[in-house]
């Protein structure tokens, strides 16, 4: 029987700590699951000495990614949903000073930041970010584990040819989906838009009750995120001296408006009686807002990573503060719905990971998800979904990951806006098309993206190593 990943929205669209799912939360989730194998081998007591070491992609853009401080992080037993985040730089400065680390807040060992975390150039064979916990135990023996930040928050330990063994079963979902024109043929057999399909797999894994509650709380974090950026001004740390845009475009835009709340804001907002020329404004400036709070080590939704947590939830707050003030609960709810299946497709079928394709693998992806999701609540079939999504990824096709200092901020920040506006075009587009005759279908924009991928020279892929990456000189910034 063929056998295939059944991957929950929930999967998709994860709450973590910036700037990177694959080299800050990715990293931070392999910290805890090492942890949780020394305890499950009875080894953990046992441990006098950690070394880590990060490799290739990971190792390449690390410092800007905060690789090593969410590692850390990790080993201390902080998780990056819950963390209070105000405290990451007094727990890494106290433990830079100290040179104590406090593995699972249980047990403190003697450990140096600067010696026991190595950045090494060299890529290990199976993914581009690649790392090696290593401790020593009191016996004198040694044990290690290597993981792999694959994209978008996920790790893994070995190839997927193995962890394919582990898989679960095609059937575990009631409408088991690989490709678009499967979900598509469910839509037409049961005659449902693409929100119900979804959702009935999802009631699979869990209640109605929890996904409404998993989904309130992303979209809560989402809405925080936006809120936050658009009321921070100053510069973003890093030093490429940054300034944060958000909090002066968000003030000409609101003008005298009165709130006290992310949910009374939403009513300001559209009490502003929006004009043509500033709808693009307040889309760049949400998209802008979460992408500085993200590079900040804020908190976002990976959506489907980090680096593009700005596309979906501003696409989102675009239909409702301009297309329907009357929006409710179930409209975000469909729109994730849909977001995250469109998502899913493209990690089954290519990848989430700027290491492994680029930043069309990010912002491509994310442009797609808020096309197909907007494309629904605004009425359209799942034809015009599917459309909607090909078309926003068609026009990031080839996109390079090239942050300047590895940092996600030139040019990621502003690469969420223009893929929020591309997403609302995409969907658009598709409104006004009979997607029944679409020329391109989703599941080959798929194929040729990671085929792009594949042929896309490694020193464009969230290396550092070409692009604006090299043509930028940090001393002059």
């Amino acid at each position: 029987m063929r056998k295939i990943e059944c991957i929950s929205i929930f999967d998709m669209l994860k709450v973590g700590v910036g700037p990177s799912s694959s080299h800050t939360l990715g990293p931070w989730r392999a910290a805890q699951r090492w942890i949780a194998e020394l305890q499950k081998k009875g080894t953990f007591e046992e441990v006098e000495h950690i070394h880590i070491d990060l490799y290739g992609s990971l190792s390449l853009t690390g410092i800007g990614h905060a690789t090593d401080i969410a590692t850390i992080l990790g080993l201390c037993g902080h998780d990056p949903v819950t963390m209070d985040i105000s405290i990451i730089d007094a727990e890494i400065q106290k433990i830079r000073e100290s040179k104590k680390l406090q593995i699972n807040g249980e047990k403190e060992i003697d450990f140096s930041i600067a010696d026991d975390v190595k950045f090494n150039r060299k890529f290990l064979d199976f993914h581009p970010n690649g790392m090696t916990f290593r401790a020593k135990l009191k016996s004198g023996k040694k044990t290690s584990s290597s993981f792999y930040s694959i994209g978008g928050g996920f790790v893994v330990k070995k190839e997927r040819k193995n962890a394919s063994k582990k898989m679960k079963s095609f059937m575990e979902f009631p409408f088991p989906i690989e490709k678009a024109t499967e979900l598509l043929a469910y839509c037409k057999a049961e005659n449902k838009p693409i929100s119900e399909i979804v959702l009935e797999n999802e009631k699979s894994l869990r209640s109605e009750e929890e996904i409404n509650s998993g989904l309130k709380q992303i979209w809560d974090v989402m809405l925080e995120s936006m809120y936050i950026g658009c009321h921070t001004e100053g510069t973003l740390p890093g030093g490429l001296n940054v300034k944060r845009r958000s909090f002066e475009m968000h003030q000409r835009l609101i003008g005298e408006e009165k709130y006290d709340s992310p949910e009374n804001w939403i009513t300001a907002i559209r009490r502003t009686e929006v004009k043509f020329r500033q709808i693009l404004k307040w889309v760049s400036c949400f998209a802008i807002s979460v992408n500085e709070v993200n590079a900040s080590l804020g908190r976002v939704v990976t959506a489907p990573t980090n680096g593009s947590a700005g596309t979906v939830p501003s696409v989102m707050m675009y239909y409702m503060v301009i297309e329907n003030h009357e929006a409710t609960f179930e409209d975000m709810k469909r729109f994730m719905l849909v977001a995250g299946e469109i998502g899913s497709l493209f990690k089954k079928g290519a990848t989430i990971s700027a290491a492994m394709g680029g930043c069309q693998a990010e912002i491509g992806v994310s442009s797609a998800m808020a096309a197909g999701g907007l494309t629904e609540l605004l009425g359209g079939t799942p034809e015009q979904v599917l459309m909607a999504a090909e078309i926003a990824m068609e026009h990031h096709l080839g996109l390079t990951c090239d942050p300047i200092a590895g940092l996600v901020q030139v040019p990621c920040i502003e690469r969420n806006a223009m893929g929020a506006i591309k997403a609302i075009n995409a969907a658009e587009i598709a409104l006004e098309s009979d997607a029944t005759k679409a020329k391109v279908p989703l599941d080959k924009v798929i194929e040729t993206m990671w085929d792009t991928a594949k042929d896309m020279n490694s020193k464009y892929k969230e290396t550092s190593e070409g692009g604006l990456a090299v043509k930028v000189n940090l001393s002059d910034c």
